[in-house]
């Protein structure tokens, strides 16, 4: 029997007199624009033609359009011929270079086919993001989305009267202005905007964590996430396909991996919205059950509660809340992704 699932209101009013996070999963951005985010419009929008033809019989075969999942039955692949037949050295190569490739062939189809420019989202738009995300920023705000939805929102009330109160952490280099900001891990306090697995306008230059503005340059945002991609510049982005791996990518950046440690840190509730629970993610999940010292988790479920996907999503999410034990027990609700209103 499917679980109570009530509105988001009542949720806002279980956890009144708490710290109140937020967890964004891809169905943030999908609620604007499920055409340009969801992943069968990015299967229908990338260009293969680089690659061998057997990628898209790959696609067919696992009946998906989900780069992830194909990501990792490629490396899998690999690994288990390492073992079975080491002598087939270039079949080997040949998996791991189509894995990396498909990776940069999702992140160009992401910005080839990103929205133009801010003023694509309403300023009706604009306002319900706005009151949905008031809710927590004087707390936490997660992120796993690569583009530019959030921060364009950000931004967007930046310079007004009641600007939102959310800080991601970039600041201007201790050089003095240039076309980008950068984070510096001493001067984070007051960071409270996260993106776990990167994003579309943050590049790696080594020593320095870029973070790409148009109001240092003037240029359109996504012309200079193209422009860098066109140059062989690649985002910081955690798009591999099984958790291991990502948890590999997050350990190797300072701003990742803070950013995922600080999830284990936060106290009250932490709302989840538009995110499968899906297992390879397991490296963020694991953080809410546990040693976590949250009270209450609340999980969107899009649809009928009863549908096969909304099942996995209570299932993995009853999995979190028995995964801490009875002496801090977490209590875990669902409600109506509809009926908070992100967009409209």
């Amino acid at each position: 029997m499917p679980p109570r699932v009530i509105q988001f209101s009542d949720a806002i009013g279980i956890s009144e007199n708490e710290n109140r996070h937020l967890l964004l999963g891809n169905g943030f951005s999908r609620a604007w624009k499920d055409d340009i985010f969801s992943y069968n419009s990015l299967y229908d929008q990338a260009d293969f033609s680089e690659m061998s033809p057997r990628i898209r019989d790959l696609f067919t075969t696992l009946n998906t359009k989900d780069f992830e999942i194909v990501m990792r039955h490629l490396r899998e692949a690999s690994k288990v011929l390492r073992v079975y037949s080491s002598s087939s050295t270039s079949l080997i190569a040949e998996l791991e270079r189509d894995a990396e490739l498909l990776k940069s062939i999702l992140v160009q189809t992401i910005a080839d086919h990103h929205p133009e420019t801010p003023s694509e989202i309403s300023d009706e738009e604009y306002n319900r993001c706005r009151t949905f995300l008031e809710h927590f920023c004087q707390d936490r705000i997660y992120s796993l989305n690569y583009d530019l939805l959030l921060y364009w929102v950000l931004m967007h009330f930046k310079d007004t009267e009641k600007p939102l109160k959310c800080d991601d952490g970039f600041r201007t280099p201790d050089s003095g202005q240039t076309e980008y900001v950068s984070w510096d891990i001493e001067k984070t306090d007051g960071q409270n905007v996260f993106h776990l697995h990167g994003a579309l306008y943050l590049f790696d230059a080594g020593s320095v964590l870029k973070k790409y503005t148009w109001t240092n340059t003037g240029i359109r945002l996504i012309e200079q996430v193209r422009d860098a991609l066109n140059n062989d510049l690649f985002p910081l982005i955690v798009s591999e396909g099984t958790s291991h791996e990502k948890q590999n990518k997050i350990m190797h950046s300072s701003y990742l991996s803070r950013a995922q440690r600080s999830i284990s840190h936060i106290k009250g509730s932490l709302f989840i919205y538009g995110h499968s629970l899906a297992e390879n993610d397991d490296h963020i999940l694991k953080l809410l059950g546990r040693k976590s010292k949250l009270k209450n988790l609340f999980v969107s479920l899009f649809g009928d509660p009863d549908s096969v996907g909304n099942r996995a999503i209570i299932s993995k999410a009853d999995e979190i809340k028995n995964s801490r034990g009875q002496r801090y027990p977490l209590e875990v609700h669902f409600y109506d992704a509809g009926s908070s209103h992100v967009w409209r």
